[in-house]
């Protein structure tokens, strides 16, 4: 007895210990955690600044900065982008250069081995050389900025000390790097599309190939020339009685391609001015990856003052308006890469260190000629040429844009411009509206691949102020012709999108803003009505006899509702089948295929074949499509959940994280946005998946900011604990409009120049 007393004081001791210990280390973290806060308010005197700035954020935190000089303004945006938004650039710079491993450890390495093949670190230290005095004077007044917001806070930002590891100063080609990182998750880095379209041509008849994957469908909705319809099958292709896939399930839907922007001439506008629409789609997480600002400061030409969204580690605002002129985006989905033969050519060979936090690190090794690296490929190893190898690929002339006039000002600029080449739609305050390309287009030879110079601006494909008065693109084919031949195809998106973006703008004369977001947030299912049709035509009396999930199908899609709504069954059912019937069609169509490196789903416009297809049944393929849809039922019904409960909703919850909350799952319901059960899905304005969405929506008219509209998801903070983290997420899930300018000032800082 004596001895268990011992015991449980020896274990009292301990747990106290413990308890003080557990204390300690929470009020250490606690202390980490408040001490790591952006400031707001005061004042704080910082090294490199050339005179005061004014920072005012309103209620949502959102800052407009009042500065005497353009460096001083870019000084004090790289300084909130440290403040509040400095690991979010620190991933974004080692996603580009294959460093994720050295902060994270070994999960990371495949994705470091997939970056570093590019060489980015390198290539960012070649542009960073030739970049012009005067944007070199700028980014080295950004990086400066960025180093005294890290400084300034009180305490390491918060996932470093959950990571146990030590943020690495921000330097001034860690911004080149973070402009490659959005060459990464834009444009085909390694030429699936050419190794696919490669892999049918190689296995296939021409006839066939070219039926799979066709250069439109009926669903084209360019501004100029019309539909490129697909050829028709060769002799004998139909849909099989059977396939080889043993049940569908959605986690295998094709990925989800969403951005949408357009402009409307005053001709059809309610106050007369030209206004602009523009939702960038990306996968969500937080904090978003834009983050909004203002920024004013005088000019020889006249005061600048520039609002929209900045990606934190550049030094400018990407998308917005600038009282003269307002422009948005769109990825154009043109040829940027290019398959070449390898030859003879002079291959060197690079070793790349990875270093692996808790782990060794690994030597890497990349094989590369004068126009790119090497990829293993059949039936010889080819050269990737991709634009992002240049250095003409990348530069800060976007960033001028802030002080541009007019809309012949704006494209020049937008030509000039080294980003991922993007559809760039522009309207100016003499209400004149355009589209061209913004980014490097190549110049290549006809018929051969690569290419040796780009294009000039003056030969850069344009439309402006056309007859319709209104100008839209949605990732699809915008021109035909020689413009379309001077673009080439990169994988353009199926048209249907763009064309019920184009109908919904001609059907408003005199349009709103409001009227605008409207269309942003349009979930009308348009391309799935004949889906819905098939479907209708399947579950006939014979089909459904003795079937009682088909039997309790029918009515659910007889009541869908045509919309992507949250409460539809009948939605969710169509686009589920659909889904499966183009997978399984795909793998059946294209067996020979399926043992080449890098082959991969079906291209956008896969769709004219598979409709070509599903419209001229026959008994067989009637089997295959009820096959297609016992299995989409039963993906539906899987887990014990009724046919009835179903709803699109349930699939269509949006989780938007926190990307340490993925490896560390118990943080995140401190990290993570609630879930949320949105409408809208792919091929239709408002699209939405659960882990992508519009990054943020603008509706804009230069000159009339005052009256404008915008939200993004999140919230303008990175920091966990600040109001500010997720205060807007709301508005942008329920698609409420809130103001383009920030409101009144809340709260006031002002950075001086040190003494």
């Amino acid at each position: 007895m004596r001895g268990v007393k011992r015991l449980l004081k020896v274990l009292g001791i301990l747990l106290g210990l413990l308890l003080v210990a557990g204390c300690a280390t929470g009020l250490w973290f606690w202390s980490e955690l408040r001490g790591s806060l952006p400031r707001s308010s005061g004042r704080a005197e910082v090294a490199g600044l050339g005179a005061e700035v004014r920072i005012e954020r309103d209620a949502l935190g959102v800052p407009r900065i009042s500065a005497g000089s353009e460096q001083d303004a870019v000084f004090a945006l790289g300084w909130l982008h440290g403040q509040e938004r400095f690991f979010q650039m620190d991933l974004m710079r080692r996603r580009a250069a294959g460093e994720l491993s050295e902060i994270v450890g070994p999960a990371t390495l495949e994705m470091d081995k997939a970056a570093r093949f590019h060489r980015f670190r390198w290539r960012a230290g070649r542009v960073l050389t030739g970049l012009p005095p005067r944007d070199r004077s700028l980014l080295d007044a950004y990086t400066a900025g960025v180093r005294e917001g890290v400084r300034a806070l009180r305490a390491k930002p918060v996932e470093y000390v959950m990571l146990r590891t030590n943020p690495v100063p921000w330097r001034a080609e860690d911004s080149i790097l973070v402009v490659y990182n959005m060459f990464l998750e834009l444009q085909d880095d390694t030429g699936t599309t050419d190794l696919r379209r490669a892999a049918l041509q190689r296995h296939l008849s021409p006839q066939a190939a070219a039926f799979l994957d066709p250069p439109g469908t009926e669903w084209d909705a360019p501004l100029a020339g019309g539909p490129l319809l697909p050829a028709g099958p060769p002799p004998g292709m139909a849909l099989p009685r059977t396939v080889s896939v043993s049940r569908a399930t959605e986690a295998l839907d094709e990925p989800v391609l969403g951005s949408n922007s357009w402009v409307v001439s005053g001709a059809h506008t309610a106050d007369g001015r030209a206004w602009l629409a523009n939702d960038m789609h990306l996968g969500l997480q937080l904090p978003n990856i834009w983050y909004r600002a203002r920024l004013q400061w005088p000019d020889l030409d006249g005061a600048v003052d520039v609002t929209g969204v900045t990606l934190p580690g550049a030094p400018g605002v990407v998308v917005g308006s600038n009282r003269h002129v307002a422009w948005g985006f769109t990825n154009s989905q043109i040829d940027t890469t290019d398959l070449v033969p390898l030859d003879d050519a002079p291959v060197e060979r690079h070793r790349e260190r990875i270093a692996v936090k808790g782990a060794a690190a690994v030597d890497f090794e990349i094989a590369e000629t004068g126009e790119g690296p090497v990829i293993a490929a059949m039936p010889s190893p080819v050269v990737v040429r991709w634009v992002a190898h240049d250095p003409e690929a990348v530069n800060l002339n976007l960033f001028h844009l802030a002080r541009a006039r007019s809309l012949e000002e704006a494209m020049r600029v937008a030509a000039l411009s080294g980003i991922p080449a993007q559809n760039f739609v522009v309207a100016d305050r003499a209400g004149h509206i355009g589209w061209t390309v913004c980014g490097r287009i190549p110049r290549r030879a006809a018929g051969a691949p690569g290419w040796a110079a780009y294009l000039t601006p003056d030969t850069y494909p344009r439309v402006v102020d056309p007859p319709e008065g209104r100008i839209w693109t949605a990732n699809n084919r915008v021109v035909d012709g020689e413009m379309l031949a001077a673009l080439g195809d990169g994988g353009y998106a199926l048209g249907a999108r763009a064309g019920q973006i184009r109908d919904g703008l001609l059907a408003l004369e005199r349009a709103t803003p409001r009227d605008l977001l409207h269309v942003q947030l349009d979930d009308r299912a348009l391309f799935f009505t004949r889906w819905r049709d098939l479907l209708l035509e399947l579950l006939n009396p014979e089909s459904v006899a003795g079937k009682p999930l088909r039997a309790e199908a029918r009515p659910l899609v007889e009541r869908w509702g045509g919309r992507a709504a949250i409460d539809s069954v009948g939605f969710r059912l169509v686009r589920g089948f659909r889904a499966t019937v183009s997978r399984d069609a795909w793998l059946a169509l294209t067996a020979p295929c399926r043992d080449e490196p890098g082959f991969t789903g079906p291209g956008w416009q896969f769709e004219g074949a598979l409709w070509h297809l599903v419209r001229d049944r026959t008994p067989a393929s009637n089997a295959f499509l009820l096959d297609a849809l016992d299995r989409t039922l039963a993906d539906l019904t899987k887990d014990g959940t009724p046919l009835a409960q179903a709803t699109w909703g349930k699939r269509n919850t949006v989780r938007v994280g926190h990307p340490l909350a993925q490896g560390m799952p118990s943080l995140a319901r401190w990290l993570d946005m609630p879930a949320l059960e949105l409408p809208g899905a792919d091929h239709m304005p408002r699209v939405q998946s659960p882990s992508d969405g519009a990054s943020e929506r603008m509706v804009v008219s230069p000159g009339q900011e005052e009256r404008s509209l915008f939200h993004m998801p999140g919230g303008q903070s990175g920091h966990p604990s600040s109001p500010h983290y997720g205060d807007g997420h709301m508005a942008w899930a329920r698609g409420d409009p809130t103001p383009f300018l920030p409101g009144p000032a809340v709260d006031v800082l002002v950075l001086a120049p040190q003494r």
